[in-house]
Order: structure tokens, then C-alpha cells, then sequence
């Protein structure tokens, strides 16, 4: 950042008076600009024992395979954001449950959320974010093409809690993947 975005003067890195993180801030009108975590938000689409997955159309990732979810709009829930997310991505309706994973991404300053939730008919196709969109039973689940560790962890959190037979809300933290140095 290299301007403020109120009233257009330079800005300075610098620690604020009672803070302890640099922040950006307007030597002219004395804003403070805080950059805080993007919140992602999606749905587990439920249908009977299927789950409903998208193969992307974008980048990061095109290709591979996730559950419908992105960053969430300003004036929206988060249980608004994941329902949007899934029809925009899937062209499906969905009946929102609970919250089932919390997810802390740092390395990427980003919070991802997934919610459970029943597909409300099997009217569902491509957005035009997706490449196709399909239910998979839990053994058919491409687990090697899936796009993100989030998707991953929650997937598997998923059917853990429905083989166990009580499904609980999830708070993990992917953190980054570092080398190992091996050939």
C-alpha cells in the first residue's frame, strides 16, 4: 500500500501508538489501514451418502477438484457467502446446516469455513467458475486432484465424523508445506 485510500496522501509502515504489529498509516490524516485475513466460506452439498465436488475452471488450481466455496462479500453471512458460493459455482440450492470446519490458512492470511449442507433437488451444473460438477460416494472422491489441503482436511473430517456417526464443528490450521531437502 502505498496511499491512503481516504484521503490519498502517502502512507508509512510503522507501529501505531498501543499496537504491536506495523501497520499502514496516514502521516496526513491519521488513518489507520488494518489488512486483516480474507475469509473463504463453502458447503459440504449433501445427497444421501454423495457429496458434491467442482472441478475448476480457474487458477489457482484449474482442474482439480473442491468443494463449492470462495471469498465472502461484504454485507453477507458467512452462511449466505457459502450458499452463494454454491450456486454460483454449481448452479445448486442447498439447505445450509451447521459449521463444520474452521480453517486458519497464515501463510496466506486467509480463514476458510465450511459449512454442512442438503442439496435440495439434483438440478445442478457448471458455473463458470467450474469445468463439471459431480457427486461422489467418499471411495470415488479423486483425492490425488483435489485443489486445496482445506478441502482435503474437511473432507476427511467429514467422513470421519459420518463413519463415527456424530459429526462435531473442526478448528484446524494448514500451515505451509516446507521442503524436506530429499531427492
Amino acid at each position: 500500500m502505498n496511499f491512503c485510500s481516504s484521503c490519498g496522501q502517502r502512507v508509512a509502515l510503522q507501529i501505531p501508538d498501543g499496537d504491536n504489529r506495523h501497520r499502514y498509516v496516514c502521516g496526513a490524516c491519521s488513518i489507520i489501514h488494518y489488512q486483516n485475513p480474507k475469509m473463504v466460506v463453502g458447503a459440504i452439498p449433501e445427497w444421501g451418502s454423495k457429496i458434491l465436488l467442482c472441478r475448476r475452471a480457474i487458477e489457482p488450481r484449474h482442474g482439480k477438484w473442491t468443494l463449492p466455496a470462495g471469498f465472502m462479500e461484504n454485507g453477507e453471512s458467512t452462511a449466505e457467502a457459502a450458499a452463494r458460493e454454491t450456486l454460483e459455482e454449481a448452479n445448486a440450492r442447498v439447505e445450509m446446516g451447521p459449521i463444520f470446519s474452521v480453517i486458519s490458512v497464515p501463510h496466506v492470511d486467509q480463514v476458510h469455513i465450511f459449512y454442512r449442507a442438503r442439496l435440495l433437488d439434483l438440478n445442478f451444473s457448471p458455473g463458470t467458475e467450474s469445468l463439471e460438477v459431480e457427486l461422489f460416494e467418499e471411495q470415488d472422491i479423486p483425492w490425488r486432484e483435489v485443489a486445496f489441503r482445506t478441502v482435503t482436511t474437511t473432507l476427511e473430517r467429514y467422513f470421519h465424523d459420518r463413519g463415527q456417526g456424530t459429526f462435531q464443528c473442526h478448528t484446524d490450521a494448514i500451515l505451509p508445506v516446507r521442503p524436506t531437502g530429499k531427492v
